[in-house]
């Protein structure tokens, strides 16, 4: 994983420039020493570079950026030459060129150079810890290993490498392998030699230095060690733990033990991707690898282990086995993705693994839905371009689609075409065909002819379907269309053809029963299968990456069995097909709210997960003045009950889930249903937090402080900054950031705005920051307005996606001015590396216009007439 969001703008210029390097050297092996001074925040090199010459040349091409070449020297044929070097800063490249000819075979490469500890957060770079330590660490996925050492910066150039880094006596240092020796040296200093590393891209290389504990543990024989800044050890202890599993559970699943010798774990507290596998030594943002595990949330948790999960199956997925260009990164993010659910399901049952996949999926078909979308396998011929496939398409709709393949071909029969892929192009790279035509052969399907439709061409199909029961037989016409959020799209001719598994279960049948399945190859196609049932569920376990279009009776008679008939994953399904449907007018807003209604016994923290943001959704953008409180009622009636059966204090011997339902019911209670008295609850529960951390539970913590600062003053502003300033873990970090990015107070708005612009937030957070006050409704213009008037300063934040984050965060508009305001800026201020995400945001901004336009009237009507039946049902009640 490399980034939280879809990424953007930083030296667009180099980010567009980068190129091919021509085929006539290619790297075996790299001999790497270098020497960091943290204090002058610069580095010295010197590197051989073994290479073979499949040719004759007077000329190597590598890539090199930001870096200063003192000797270079070329050995071949037993003769050494001095090269000359010729820098090119657009194409980021270095031509080395003899006067002799170098001959077909063996060469080798000796550069003495030095390099800037940048603060960009890229390459090698210059960090602090909270402490005002300094470190320094690499960050070299995608084309950032030429900023560290001279470089064929390509994954398809694999090679080993053997790195030895001299540092200050008292500085840890950590790299990829073993180290073999650490020995004294001159000044005050130590040499830390590593192991070669096993073949490998040159964008998976890490080195860190500085000051550092850690946990250790180990599993089948690896050493696993977690490191974090001094006085944050303990904090590591539940991401050992989650290591632990499941570096047991993939050597048993791949069939491949681990291949690199050791395993360590690193928080770093600067560092603009969300977490980085190099092999044996991934690196993190603290935040998602540092909890307190005893007070922690169970959000924190779910984010920590699914995290440490995806970056560990990329130790099978992207580092043994590599693609061979940028443009089936997929192939690394979509897999690692696909298969992190499955150790979680085995370590954490009860965190019900399959909702959150689902969950997951949800998010990506409706990226999927916008008509800027792309498809999975994409041409990357540019940095910013490789930039811009960290998203949902690569990461989810990946792992969406290969979970529902593996669902049609069999779990087993899928688990052992991984793992003959895997064991095929162990360290080496593969593309896409080879992996289809590995499971291909494995499966005897066509998985080719399948796969090219998902992956070659964008968007998702919506499969509405109309069913007729006769003599015992239920007739089922299909007819699929590419479905998008934008109606006039949607309702015109499209070519689009997808081969679909649609799987079916009847009303009649239990959620795990098995499902009548079939692939649905063309525009109309009818199945008949024997049975009749009062109505059909036409994407059992919510495995299909594919939106249903049911008939409105259809969906009523669904909300009156929704909670007890279907799967929470197939709730979650329903709900996000429900939900498009009105979007694009096949339905009315009616029957997403009486689906709701249905799931008014629902428990399971997930489904109400999905739910409650999307009633407070329509609460900020459908409701109008003369129906607001009329729609707060509906809200309250809906969810008082809930909240009444759980009460706001946890019980012994719970599950912890139902922390993160009472989260929830706070925010939806408190923001859409305004109801007073959780409005007041959640003030008290903030207040308490604030004054000790371990006497609330970390889920209502937040969304108490979430809530109270919605409503809050200066007094409390002033309370939860002092409280980030003394943040004891990342978690209780994050959570005052949240709920300073929530109040309404002008005065206050513009003192959390200003401060992302200062020290007291780290660069990396501020365009979070700034983008969650964006989202924040309330204050939306204000916060738009300090983006325009402080774009210069902010364009610089965060290194490599910092712009693209308040790019995306303009789609969350729902007015054509602002749109208006949201095109004229960005046309004059172009983001070169986030065109899509510009796109994207615009589509979103007119969709829930549109959105607005058709249902607002349908939703009054529905809450007036919903409101008519329950004052008649109440006065029912009270004649009785």
């Amino acid at each position: 994983m490399k980034s939280l969001f879809s990424c953007v703008l930083f030296l667009a210029t180099s980010l567009c420039a980068a190129q091919r390097l021509p085929q006539t050297a290619v790297p075996e092996s790299y001999i790497l020493s270098l020497a960091p001074d943290l204090a002058k925040a610069s580095f010295e090199g010197d590197e051989t570079i073994h290479i073979h010459l499949p040719q004759p040349s007077r000329r190597i091409v590598l890539n090199a950026v930001d870096i200063e070449f003192h000797e270079v020297a070329i050995t071949s044929g037993g003769r050494t030459q001095t090269a000359k070097v010729a820098l090119d800063k657009d194409k980021q490249t270095a031509t080395l060129s003899v006067d002799k000819v170098l001959p077909t075979g063996s060469a080798a490469i000796h550069i003495l150079y030095s390099g800037t500890l940048n603060n960009e957060m890229r390459g090698f770079y210059l960090g602090k810890d909270d402490q005002g330590r300094k470190y320094a660490a690499t960050q070299l996925e995608n084309t950032d290993a030429r900023r560290a050492f001279p470089s064929f910066d390509e994954p398809a150039f694999k090679a080993t490498f053997e790195v030895s880094v001299t540092a200050d006596q008292g500085l840890t240092v950590i790299s990829n392998t073993n180290i073999a020796s650490d020995t004294p040296a001159a000044d005050g200093k130590h040499t830390v030699h590593f192991a070669a590393t096993p073949r490998m891209s040159s964008y998976l290389v890490a080195i860190v230095v500085g000051n550092f504990e850690y946990v250790e543990g180990s599993a089948d024989g690896i050493p696993i060690r977690v490191f974090t800044s001094p006085g944050k050890k303990e904090l590591g202890t539940f991401a050992l733990q989650a290591a632990e599993f499941n570096l047991h559970f993939y050597d048993q699943y791949f069939g491949i033990k681990y291949p690199y010798g050791k395993l360590d774990l690193v928080g770093l507290a600067d560092f603009s991707a969300g977490a980085m596998e190099n092999t044996g030594c991934i690196t993190f943002r603290e935040v998602l690898l540092l909890l307190d595990e005893k007070n922690a949330s169970l959000a924190m948790k779910k984010t920590v282990a699914y995290v440490m999960a995806h970056e560990m199956a990329h130790q099978w997925f992207g580092d043994l086995v590599t693609m061979k260009w940028w443009d089936d990164k997929w192939l690394n993010e979509g897999f690692a993705t696909w298969v992190s659910g499955k150790p979680m399901a085995a370590w954490k049952p009860e965190w019900d693994p399959d909702a959150n996949v689902v969950a997951d999926a949800v998010n990506s078909l409706n990226l999927d839905s916008l008509a800027s979308t792309h498809a999975i396998h994409l041409p990357a011929n540019t940095s910013g371009q490789m930039l811009e496939l960290d998203d949902a398409i690569t990461y989810g709709k990946t792992a969406a689609v290969l979970r529902m393949l593996e669902s049609y071909l069999g779990s087993e029969t899928f688990r052992t075409g991984i793992n003959a892929y895997l064991t095929k192009y162990s360290y080496s790279n593969a593309a896409a065909g080879d992996f289809w035509n590995v499971m291909a052969g494995i499966s005897k399907m066509p998985v080719n002819e399948i796969m090219a439709t998902w992956v070659e061409q964008p968007g998702a199909p919506l499969v509405s379907v109309k069913t007729e029961c006769s003599a015992g037989t239920q007739t089922f016409r299909f007819e699929q269309r590419r479905y998008y959020f934008d109606r006039k799209s949607f309702e015109e001719a499209n070519p689009e053809l997808w081969q679909i598994p649609v799987c079916i279960r009847p009303a009649s049948s239990a959620p795990k029963a098995r499902a009548k399945c079939e692939l649905i190859t063309k525009k109309q196609q009818t199945v008949k299968f024997a049975g009749c049932a009062s109505w059909d569920f036409i994407n059992a376990g919510g495995m299909g990456f594919y939106r249903s279009g049911y008939e409105s009776q259809t969906v009523r008679a669904m909300a009156e069995q929704v909670e007890t008939a279907l799967s929470p994953a197939e709730r979650i399904m329903l709900l996000a097909d429900v939900g498009s449907s009105a979007i694009v007018n096949r339905e009315p807003i009616g029957d997403y709210l009486t689906l709701a209604e249905g799931l008014k016994s629902d428990r399971n923290d997930v489904v109400l997960g999905q739910l409650l943001p999307q009633l407070t959704y329509i609460g900020e953008r459908l409701t109008n003045d003369s129906d607001g409180e009329a729609y707060s009622q509906w809200v309250r009636e809906l969810l008082a009950p809930i909240a009444q059966e759980l009460g706001w204090t946890p019980k012994p011997g719970e599950p912890e889930s139902l922390n993160a339902l009472r989260a929830n019911l706070l925010h939806a209670l408190a923001d859409v249903g305004q109801d007073g008295q959780t409005q007041a609850l959640a003030h008290n529960l903030a207040e308490q937090a604030l004054l000790d951390p371990t006497s609330v539970n970390a889920d209502i913590a937040r969304a108490a402080m979430e809530v109270a600062a919605h409503h809050g003053d200066e007094a409390l502003y002033d309370k939860v900054l002092a409280d980030l300033k003394n943040a004891k873990t990342p978690e209780i970090r994050t959570r005052d950031i949240a709920a300073l990015d929530r109040f309404r107070d002008p005065k206050l708005v513009e003192r959390t705005l200003q401060m992302t612009l200062s020290p007291e937030v780290r660069s990396q957070d501020s365009p979070y920051v700034i983008s969650a006050v964006i989202r924040n409704t309330s204050v939306e213009k204000q916060a738009w307005q300090f983006v325009q008037d402080h774009w210069s300063t902010i364009d610089k934040l965060g290194g490599a996606f910092a712009s693209g984050v308040i790019v995306q965060a303009a789609g969350s508009f729902c007015d054509a001015g602002m749109l208006d305001e949201v095109k004229t800026f960005f046309t004059a201020h172009p983001v070169p590396a986030a065109q899509t995400s510009l796109e994207q945001s615009i589509e979103r901004i007119n969709n829930c216009i549109d959105l607005k336009a058709q249902q607002e009237g349908q939703l009054a009507s529905w809450l007036k007439e919903h409101g008519s039946r329950a004052s008649a049902a109440r006065d029912q009640t009270a004649h009785h």
